[in-house]
This record gives structure tokens, C-alpha cells and sequence, in this order.
């Protein structure tokens, strides 16, 4: 641990030994120990700054053309560098009451992108839940912040992370604040039942949506990556992020298989992916989690952004020639298939896949995610298809295994075998199963009793954003619309579902 008064260069040269710490002005707060602006150095800040400025300067160069001549070009820039700034400082604090208010600011500025088209009603409708929820999840933040300050007595990260690490044993309170906690990022994420606003919020200018998604939302992932240290001794924090995170994939997958407009699909993508992402921090996988979030961030701004050819990519799949429907044995050897080449690529590399838990997990994921790449080799009835399969699945594995050692050196692995993770495992692994023998089972017999049966409930998103509409709409409704006549330029959309 370094503390630096100045000489940043010198500073620089020594982050490869641990994170470089420069501590100013405290406000003391009782027993829930002190606020400081204090800024942390080390290589995880590093990354998440290019990766946050790198982002930020595609989408504002194209919010450029997409916003050239609209009137509300100027307040658009300085909503979007104030959320920016918020981001790029909870990513350098060292203090975990200075990152918590960064994150309800960065939140306060983004209401004013989402709620930019202020003559569209869904718009409004989506901000007012993202409004409400991001208060709740505001709440249950700084209930769990101050009871980490109140249990560690200091809310520095590097030293409550090292009292963390000390404690003989976890207080009930450190591990109720640790629930609290994640739970306000849960609510952050877009996590079921909380995600409907994440689907709904495409009324805004494309622009928001990729900074949205491909930024702000990841945030929780980050929090939970800068306390890994801590993070780890709360078992039952870390057991809430794996089951609502596992759940959340897998049904956000399920209903992503049935939606049409290519918006709609991302947005649901998304809240699976942040699931499996906060189920990687749950495992204390951080490293991966890490590398989920950099390859998460970069596809979903280039998604959004390129997302007006969605309709031509359309236009040539309907020309391609179809291909005969797979049946459940192609997929049982394709499964096959694709966990072979998994375990064969990391012994020939060393990754030694099957020597750690969390990382045998990982390849069972990443051998069902090969499957349908093998699928489309068989059906295509050509062995040269075959041989592009096996060489495809080889250079993927090897780059993802590549790029976790990179990750690895990034942020070490703090995750320790005890029995309760393996219950954690063992949940993980069984809902990443479920999900892949039912998108299966649909895609060989897709009028079958199965697709049959669960098709309707996906298709509605199993009805939990309605639920929570309802409810929380008779607590606090949203106030109209003023009626406005639509801008010339961004005319009034139809339906998510109706978008093709």
C-alpha cells in the first residue's frame, strides 16, 4: 500500500505491487468511522478508466449525428459528461461512502438522458420505475455501507477489506450489512422482478440505451469486484447475489428466445448477462467477473450503436437456405462435443479446468455455450462445416482462457472451498443445465408439449414486471406527459414488440 502526495508517475510505476492510496480532507461520522476524499490507484482502476472514457467518447461522437440540429442537443452533452464524471470518480474513490453517492448521482443524471423525449409517455413511464426502484436500491446501499462502517469502523476500502480478512469470525451485523448491500445492487442491475424498466426504457435516443447498458448498469458488477475482499466473508450476501443472479439468466434467457425487435432482445440480454455476471461475484470469481464486464461493455455499445442493421442481417437470414430442424440427439452430441473440446483445449493449454471448482463450472458453461455452433455444423450435413466448428470452438476457448489469465493478474481469485460454496456451485450449475435442456428440447420440437406450455409465460416475461407495476404504481404513480407535438426528427416509435 502506497500513499502518494504527488509524483504521480512515480506512483504509476509502483501499482504492480499493490494499490496506490492518496488520502485528504476526512469528515468524521461516529462509530461508522470517517469519509475521505481519497482516490485509489491500482490496475482494476486503471482498466475500468479506459474502458469508461473509451465508451463514453464513441457514444457522445455519435449522439453527435444522431442529435445534429435537435434543440436539446446542449443539455443532452452536459446530462451525459455529469453521468460520465460520476462514474469516473465512484471508479477512483477509495471511500465506500464517497462511491455510494457518486453511484445515486450518476443514477440522477442518467433519469435526465432517459426522460430526454419528454413528449413519449413510455418513456416517461420506464423513467419513473427506473426512479423509483434506484431509490429503494439508494436506500439498502447506504443502510449496508453504514453497517460495514459501523461493524469495520473505517469506511476506506483497502482497510476495511484488510479488518475483513482479520476477523476471526463475521458479526451478524457486518453480514446483514453485506445482504443489504447486495441487495441495492440487485436492484440496480435490472435483476427479476426489478427489470422492467430495463426493457422499457428504449424510448430513449439510442445513445442513452448504449450508455445504459453498456456502462451504468455494469456498475453493480464493479462495486462487487472493489469488495472482493470483504465481500468473500459474507456468506449469505454472497449466496443472495448466486441464486437471484442464476434466476435472473435463466428466465431472462428463456424470454429473449421469443422477442422479435432487436432492442427489446438486447435489453433482456443484458439483464441475463448482469446475472451471470453477479453470479461470477457471488463464486468470488472476480477475475472472470472482470473480464465479463470489459467483453460486456464493448458488444453492447457496438450493438446499440449498430443496431439500425439489424433489419438488413434480417433480410439475409431469410435469403440464406434453411437448414434441416435439429433434433434432441444433435444436441446431446453437440453438448458433447462442446464440453470435450473444452476440457482437451484447457489441458493442452494448462488451464487446469478441472483442478478448481469455480473454473470446472466455467467450462461446463462455456462447453453448453459451444453446443449450438456444433448444431449448425451437423445440420448443415457438410464435414468441412464440422472442421470450421472444431477450429472455431478451439480459437474461442483458447482466447477465453487466454484472457482470463490476463484478467487473473488483473484481480486475483479470493474465493475459499468451504461448503457453503459448493452449495453455490451446485445451484449455479444446475440452472445453467435446466436452462440448456429446455432451449434444447424447443429448438427440436418447437411445437412440442414443452414449447407449447412455457412459450405464453415467456413471452410475457412470466408476468412479474405486470405484478410490479400494479404495485408500485398504486404507491406512487407517474405524472403524465404533457401533451407536446413529437420532434420532427425523432418521431414517436411503435411498440418495442411490433419493431421488427
Amino acid at each position: 500500500m502506497t500513499q502518494f502526495p504527488g509524483a504521480l508517475p512515480a506512483a504509476m510505476g509502483r501499482i504492480m505491487d499493490g494499490p496506490v492510496v492518496w488520502r485528504g480532507m476526512e469528515l468524521r461520522l461516529g462509530p461508522f468511522g470517517a469519509a475521505a476524499l481519497s482516490a485509489r490507484l491500482d490496475r482494476l482502476t486503471i482498466v475500468m478508466l479506459l474502458l469508461v472514457a473509451g465508451i463514453a467518447l464513441v457514444i457522445l461522437r455519435y449522439a453527435s449525428r444522431y442529435l445534429d440540429g435537435d434543440p436539446g442537443r446542449a443539455s443532452f452533452v452536459r446530462w451525459f459528461l455529469a453521468t460520465v464524471s460520476c462514474v469516473a470518480l465512484l471508479v477512483i474513490s477509495n471511500d465506500l461512502l464517497v462511491l455510494a453517492l457518486a453511484w445515486i448521482v450518476a443514477s440522477l443524471a442518467l433519469h435526465r438522458l432517459l426522460t430526454f423525449f419528454g413528449d413519449r409517455p413510455q418513456a416517461i413511464i420506464a423513467a419513473h420505475k427506473k426512479f423509483l426502484l434506484s431509490r429503494i436500491g439508494d436506500v439498502s446501499i447506504l443502510l449496508g455501507v453504514g453497517g460495514i462502517g459501523w461493524s469495520l469502523g473505517t469506511l476506506e476500502i483497502d482497510q476495511l477489506v484488510a479488518r475483513a480478512a482479520a476477523l476471526p469470525h463475521v458479526p451478524a451485523t457486518l453480514q446483514a450489512a453485506g445482504v443489504l448491500l447486495a441487495a441495492g445492487v440487485l436492484l440496480r442491475s435490472a435483476q427479476l422482478p426489478f427489470h422492467g424498466w430495463l426493457i422499457q426504457v428504449m424510448e430513449a435516443p439510442t445513445p442513452v440505451s448504449a450508455l445504459l447498458h453498456a456502462g451504468i448498469v455494469n456498475i453493480g458488477g464493479f462495486v462487487m469486484i472493489r469488495l472482493g475482499g470483504l465481500m468473500v466473508r459474507l456468506d449469505a450476501a454472497q449466496t443472495l447475489l448466486v441464486v437471484a443472479g442464476t434466476a435472473t439468466a435463466v428466465l431472462a434467457a428463456l424470454v429473449m428466445t421469443t422477442r422479435v425487435s432487436i432492442k427489446a432482445s438486447l435489453a433482456w440480454s443484458t439483464a441475463a448477462q448482469m446475472g451471470f455476471m453477479l453470479v461470477e461475484c457471488g463464486l468470488g470469481a472476480y477475475s472472470l467477473a472482470l473480464l465479463h464486464l470489459v467483453a460486456h461493455s464493448l458488444y453492447k455499445a457496438h450493438a446499440f450503436l449498430g443496431s439500425g442493421r439489424a433489419v438488413e442481417q434480417r433480410v439475409q437470414r431469410t435469403m440464406a437456405p434453411e437448414l434441416r430442424a435439429p433434433g434432441v440427439r444433435n444436441w446431446l452430441i453437440a453438448a458433447a462435443a462442446g464440453l470435450t473440446l473444452v476440457v482437451a483445449t484447457g489441458a493442452v493449454l494448462g488451464a487446469g479446468v478441472m483442478d478448481d471448482p469455480v473454473l470446472a463450472l466455467a467450462g461446463l458453461i462455456l462447453g453448453l455455450a459451444l453446443a449450438p455452433l456444433f448444431v449448425r455444423a451437423q445440420t448443415s450435413g457438410e464435414w468441412s462445416a464440422v472442421a470450421r466448428a472444431v477450429g472455431g470452438g478451439v480459437l474461442l476457448v483458447g482466447v477465453y482462457a487466454a484472457w482470463h489469465r490476463v484478467f487473473g493478474a488483473l484481480v486475483p481469485e479470493v474465493a475459499a472451498a468451504n461448503p457453503v460454496q459448493y452449495v453455490r456451485l451446485g445451484v449455479t450449475a444446475a440452472g445453467f443445465v435446466v436452462l440448456f435442456v429446455m432451449q434444447a428440447t424447443v429448438s427440436a420440437r418447437p411445437t412440442g408439449p414443452l414449447a407449447r406450455a412455457i412459450y405464453p409465460a415467456c413471452f410475457s416475461g412470466f408476468y412479474l414486471d405486470d405484478l410490479f407495476t400494479r404495485m408500485t404504481f398504486r404507491i406512487w404513480p407517474p405524472r403524465p406527459a404533457p401533451p407536446q407535438p413529437a420532434s420532427p426528427r425523432h418521431p414517436v416509435e411503435e411498440p418495442e414488440e411490433r419493431v421488427a
